[in-house]
């Protein structure tokens, strides 16, 4: 009876989900102190019974119940403990439930952590929350059941996609919904912005860890995603522009955009309405990348279903959240009460103002580039395919102004400044990233363009950030923990350009027929393939293959490219060797025997690539350690007002290819 336990804890949930989205929010509008008092306890029971929901699957997974139809689907006797725990999330049902479970995590963190707010702030913000849920329990309980039995129950599973048995997706698919779902948050402060028509700087204070909290998220699912890509995938690359990769990264954009202008808002009460809209924006096509991946529209090594009905589901709710949120920001919007100062085309603020422009056009690049197949093929115009040529160009193009601008906003000043002054203060370093990439393009023994660029932007930009925190510690002696997210933000922009650029222009890589004892040579290292044999695993058969790696006649590495065919499915997998290293990855896969003992075989030499996801990291541990800034922990006593008065020692909030991201000027003046 342990499924119908869950179908009656998803059940529970929901009528849990109703009210916290109906109680409070009338209580907030009509001044209620009971009504309102309904918004904690209901979140968190809401986790209680999504929490035991997703327990009772995951058991069903672990004991093999397969009366239940989707562990049936997706698992059997055969799959090993470890992904009978991550098959959990392997398929849509299950992957649904995480959603909800994340969600009421991030709600129930959203109680416990605003004592200190006012009581009908937290009413709506816990209200906006509940419809949320409310949305995503519907679907998953009425189109998406999990718990759906079996009868009679199957002797045997099926089998989980043999790409998902990998331990990526261990950590893949949290993460990302960690950063979906997180954005929800700032999503539900807008409307309460909007329904309270005010924004102050309590407000924003209060809202702003947790945007940068989201984007932290986001940012590591993405790096996951695309780490596991690389080395599961077996084509040797880190990102293809697919189209359910585009939907992470839309919000991503959107999130730093956001984040920088969050700060803006904040400091000097400039882009209030601008900044609601983003809250908005980001969590929207947080809801649209749900949309693409879940309604058969795409067809991605990433979706999860292919069914129109459930697609229609969530395009009618996310008309119903996107729709409606647009309307009352017509309405409201206007009448938002916060006090902008005014500032001249010489300050940071302008430095921001490009850096959200450039951010929000670069997402509607990509949005109209996901989106434009799928609407030429609905208006019978024909088969069209965008792809990655189209996105890397006018990608360049909209990120070289911001790396060119970034190292600049830091050190100039809010509301007016001369800009000669951060230039000179930059001029040596720019002198410096010059000569780099001289050097660089004249070393280079291939893609010296690309090589080149990739050295000018990180040393640029690291260079410039290092000044910044020299010129900080020189005049006050210290850095808030916002600045110090900001500072790491930005080493991990001139990380991921060094990893993102130079991997594209002196990556090699070859593809060839070997035989057992046949060597090939590859950007100065050896390929000695020893052969293929057979081993079995707990659900698969290898073809089991050894590649020794030399490098000036000695042994570098020994890489096990495989094979796998898997018994329940008989789907066949290739699994990549690869040697990592700090400044060079080499990288082995085998394809399809050619008889005769010859195999199909790829070898890649992929220098700086591990660079990549270390800048990722370095850009989400900015944005926690902004999070964690103590200046954003405030209390409902104090006066909300939109005039606060910034802090010298404050930095605009840590994220990705900013072009201004810190305040405190290298003058000390702030005002």
């Amino acid at each position: 009876m342990l499924p119908e336990l869950g179908q009656f804890a998803l059940a529970l949930a929901l009528m849990v989900a109703l009210m916290q989205a109906a109680l409070p929010l009338l209580g907030a509008h009509r001044n209620d102190r009971a009504l309102m008092a309904v918004a904690r306890p209901a979140a968190y029971l809401q986790l209680l019974a999504v929490g035991l929901a997703f327990a009772l699957l995951t058991w069903a997974f672990v004991t093999g119940d397969f009366s239940v139809k989707y562990v049936a689907d997706n698992s059997n006797s055969l799959l090993p403990t470890l992904y009978r725990f991550t098959a959990v999330w392997g398929s849509h049902e299950g992957s649904l439930l995480l959603w909800a479970l994340v969600l009421a995590i991030w709600t129930t963190a959203v109680a416990r952590f605003s004592q200190s707010l006012p009581e009908a702030t937290v009413a709506r913000v816990l209200g906006v929350m509940g419809v949320v849920a409310l949305g995503f329990l519907a679907f998953l309980f009425f189109t998406s059941n999990p718990f759906a039995r079996l009868l009679p129950a199957a002797g045997e599973g099926h089998d989980l996609n043999p790409l998902l048995q990998d331990p990526g997706l261990i950590m893949h698919p949290p993460m990302l919904y960690a950063g979906y779902v997180g954005f929800s948050v700032p999503f539900a402060f807008a409307i309460d912005a909007l329904l309270e028509r005010r924004i102050d700087a309590q407000w924003l204070r209060w809202t702003r860890p947790w945007t940068n909290a989201a984007w932290a998220f986001l940012t590591l699912g993405i790096a996951i995603g695309s780490w596991w890509a690389y080395y599961e995938l077996g084509w040797g690359g880190w990102w293809f522009w697919d189209p359910v990769e585009n939907a992470s990264f839309m919000p991503w954009l959107v999130g730093a955009a956001l984040i920088h202008s969050q700060a803006t808002t904040e400091k000097r009460g400039s882009f209030g309405g601008w900044t609601l809209l983003l809250a908005i924006a980001a969590f929207s096509l947080s809801l649209l990348g749900t949309f693409l991946v879940r309604s058969g529209v795409l067809t991605s090594v990433h979706a999860f279903a292919a069914d129109p009905g459930r697609g229609l589901f969530i395009l009618i709710f996310l008309g119903i959240v996107i729709g409606g949120s647009l309307v009352l920001y017509a309405l409201r919007a206007p009448d938002t009460e916060i006090d902008a100062k005014p500032f001249a085309t010489r300050s940071r603020e302008t430095l921001l103002l490009i850096n959200n422009l450039l951010l929000t056009t670069a997402c509607a690049m990509v949005l109209l580039g996901t989106l434009y197949p799928l609407l030429a093929d609905a208006l019978d115009l024909g088969k069209i395919s965008v792809g990655p040529p189209y996105f890397a160009l006018m990608f360049l193009l909209l990120m070289a102004p911001l790396v060119a601008l970034l190292p600049l906003g830091p050190l100039a000043r809010w509301q007016r400044d001369d800009l000669r002054t951060p230039l000179r203060l930059l001029a040596p370093w720019a002198a410096l990233a010059a000569a780099a990439a001289v050097v660089a393009f004249f070393l280079a023994p291939q893609g010296q363009w690309k090589t080149a660029l990739g050295v000018l932007g990180a040393v640029w930009v690291g260079a410039g950030t290092l000044r910044f925190i020299w010129q900080r510690l020189g005049n006050s002696g210290r850095m808030t923990r916002e600045m110090l997210g900001m500072s790491l933000a930005h080493l991990g922009i001139a990380v991921f350009l060094i990893g993102a650029l130079l991997v594209e222009g002196l990556g090699q890589q070859r593809e060839l027929a070997v035989r057992a004892g046949s060597t090939l040579e590859l950007g100065g290292y050896g390929f000695r393939f020893d052969g293929i044999r057979e081993v079995r695993g707990p659900n698969y058969v290898s073809d089991y293959g050894t590649v020794q790696v030399l490098h000036d006649g000695k042994l570098q590495a020994t890489l096990h490219p495989e094979k796998r065919r898997y018994l329940a499915g008989g789907q066949v997998m290739t699994e990549s060797g690869i040697a990592a290293g700090l400044l060079v990855d080499t990288y082995v896969a085998i394809g399809e025997s050619l008889g005769n003992d010859t195999w199909a075989m790829r070898v890649y030499v992929k220098p700086f690539v591990r660079w990549i996801w270390a800048g990722a990291l370095l850009m989400a541990l900015g944005a926690a350690v902004t999070a964690s800034d103590k200046r954003f922990r405030v209390r409902a006593s104090e006066p909300r007002r939109a005039d606060a008065p910034a802090r010298s020692d404050a930095a605009p909030a840590a994220a990705p290819l900013p072009t201004g991201a810190a305040t405190g000027s290298p003058q000390g003046a702030n005002a």
